[in-house]
């Protein structure tokens, strides 16, 4: 029996008949040899011609939370979007269409250009293709490398003309007291808190007796080995192969690590319904009357420590670290600077609000708002020690896009660089052209900056603009010329030696992987943009990364991201990934702490060449 038609439906109406399964339904088993399907859009009783309509809104049920893929063909050609569904639970998961029709300039960094947060999950815009929607063929969904088989089950896809919210319509409650996803229950999960503290008791136990492992001086480096002590950081070549020296004058590899927090927030806004438990008001954020951001980590930091959790977590989080070898922090808490080293990232470069990254470098207080960073953020530790050096971005955007950055600028309010631009392609607008007057603002840019640094701080490294990957130009590879280090972040199972090795045939220069990371599909996680099997895998997966990263003479550092895993429901951009050391409730992977451990040990005689680097190959078979 034909209960609707999907072209044109009020939401209400489609939300009241959504629970129906009708012949409209689908269900796909993804496997090894089986990693794409493909409907007509009359299968869904969806017309050819999208151009009225502003969302699909999808309601669907995915088994695993891995990323799907999910493509348009249209009379333009193929384009696809990723998309991350709440796992084990059926939704509507509603699909803006205006970031299928033109290119969107809304962020100063990857993670904020392309993801995007929903009420029932979040979805990534990084393969898509824009253009018309008038001629919509098919709708695709695929999975890359599945693990255990996911099932989904499709029940219905239409079209809106309205915003619609995502919604969960069984089962409604998701997350549980501790900020555990209730739909998959696995080993690891707690149900009470006296279990919950045998737990901590378990891990401090475990870190008691990780600590005489590693033998480091105060700094995280090798007392063994010296060079000249300056009381700061600095790099040194040795016999061709590139080190951080320490403030004691000894050998130092950074194995570092990203943002290490007490916890995280996730929304709550439309979706206050899917938490069991909200966490006490200590544990909220309000902005402007809004529902609140909610911290269930931080709530199970009060669990464990009491009313003095803050320092309490402090110090346990350091002693971990050092226990386990790691050495320096990025992102992180700043309570956490007087005892480990730490990169510092610099704001308030224009960055944050610039056009695609890009701030108006040519206006007439650009260098003096600049000079007034340096003067605040770089003055006030120009003596500090534990300062490895300072980060300027964070995977800008511009590269490989210059002719868009123009054409957003071009699109953009009246400014000196916008004034400047138009008078530059006056004189012959070319793809050419185009790029010239970006990669020439740019250096402008780095000039400026690392001038005013170098006035309020000369004794600190200057470790650069972290591009999102090597897949740059030579000329931008060069650009990096004016740091003391070239950094870039990396998510793939093994860096590409080719690539490090032209990057250190053309600078010459020590190199640091600033982000990379492993995950496991499941409890509600994503796996991160590097998915293995288990935990166990995680930290074979991390072995191999470091040690054949440490193994190239020019590389200086690697840094993990993330030190905790990010909220079962996601952080402010939807992104909720199992990339942490430690799990929402602060217990230990122990598995993959294991094998971090045991490449610490190892990474000094690796970078001398004397130890080969252990290596291992992931397989989805």
């Amino acid at each position: 029996m034909r209960l609707l038609n999907f072209r044109v439906v009020p939401w209400l109406f489609l939300f009241l008949i959504s629970c129906h399964s009708g012949p409209q339904s689908k269900r796909v088993q993804f496997t090894s040899d089986s990693t794409r399907f493909s409907w007509s859009v009359s299968s869904f009783e969806l017309p050819e011609d999208w151009d009225g309509y502003d969302y699909l809104v999808l309601d669907l049920k995915v088994s695993s939370p891995q990323r799907y893929n999910l493509g348009l063909y249209t009379g333009h050609g193929y384009t696809e979007i990723s998309i991350y569904p709440f796992q084990g639970a059926r939704i509507t998961f509603p699909v803006p269409l205006h970031f299928f029709r033109k290119p969107f300039t809304e962020g100063s960094e990857m993670a904020n250009l392309y993801s995007h947060s929903l009420e029932t999950g979040w979805f990534n815009i990084w393969d898509v293709r824009t253009g018309p929607l008038d001629k919509v063929d098919s709708i695709v969904l695929r999975l890359e490398r599945p693990l255990d088989d996911p099932v989904v089950e499709i029940y219905g896809i239409s079209l809106s003309k309205e915003k619609v919210p995502g919604k969960v319509i069984k089962p409604k409650v998701l997350v549980d007291k501790f900020g555990q996803w209730i739909p998959e229950r696995c080993p690891g999960d707690v149900y009470n808190i006296e279990q919950l503290r045998e737990c901590w008791s378990a891990d401090d136990s475990l870190v008691e007796q990780q600590k005489s492992l590693l033998q480091r001086d105060p700094y995280g480096g090798f007392p063994e080995k010296v060079a000249k002590a300056t009381g700061f950081f600095y790099t040194k070549k040795i016999k061709g192969r590139w080190w951080f020296v320490d403030p004691f004058g000894h050998l130092f590899l950074a194995t570092g690590m990203n943002g290490v927090s007490p916890g995280s927030y996730t929304r709550t806004k439309n979706r206050n319904y899917i938490f069991e438990e909200m966490p006490p008001e200590e544990f909220m954020r309000r902005r402007d009357g809004e529902a609140p951001l909610v911290s269930y980590s931080l709530w199970n930091q009060y669990r464990h420590y009491g009313k003095e959790w803050r320092q309490k977590w402090k110090e346990k989080a350091v002693e971990r670290m050092q226990a386990w070898g790691f050495n320096a922090i990025n992102w992180s808490v700043p309570d956490l600077n007087d005892t480990m080293v730490y990169a510092k990232f610099l704001y308030g470069l224009g960055i944050e609000e610039g056009i695609m990254g890009f701030p108006d470098v040519y206006s007439g207080d650009f260098e003096e708002k600049v000079d007034k960073v340096a003067r605040e953020q770089c003055a006030p530790i120009r003596k500090d020690p534990r300062v490895l050096g300072y980060f300027l971005g964070n995977e800008p955007v511009f590269p490989g896009r210059e002719s868009l950055v123009v054409d957003a600028f071009l699109a953009g309010p009246e400014t000196k660089t916008k004034e400047k631009l138009i008078k530059f392609l006056s004189e012959g607008d070319t793809p050419e052209r185009r790029k010239q007057f970006v990669y020439d603002a740019y250096r402008h840019f780095l000039k400026v900056v690392v001038r005013a640094i170098k006035k309020y701080d000369t004794n600190h490294l200057i470790l650069g603009m972290r591009f999102g990957n090597l897949n740059i130009s030579d000329e931008m590879i060069q650009t990096a010329k004016i740091f003391d280090v070239f950094s870039f972040n990396r998510y793939t199972y093994t860096l590409p030696k080719e690539k490090l090795d032209h990057v250190f045939a053309l600078l010459d220069m020590p190199i640091l992987v600033g982000e990379f990371h492993f995950g496991v599909p499941g409890r509600g996680l994503y796996p991160g943009l590097v998915k293995v099997p288990d935990q166990e895998a995680r930290g074979k997966a991390y072995r191999n990364y470091v040690e054949h990263a440490f193994a190239h003479p020019a590389v200086v550092a690697t840094f993990w991201f993330l030190w905790r895993d990010q909220p079962v429901t996601g952080r402010g951009d939807g992104e909720n990934y199992n990339i942490g050391m430690v799990d929402v409730k602060d217990l230990i992977y122990r598995d993959l702490v294991k094998d971090v451990m045991q490449t610490h040990q190892r990474v000094y005689d690796i970078h001398q060449g004397v130890l080969q680097p252990y290596s291992w190959q992931m397989s989805f078979r």
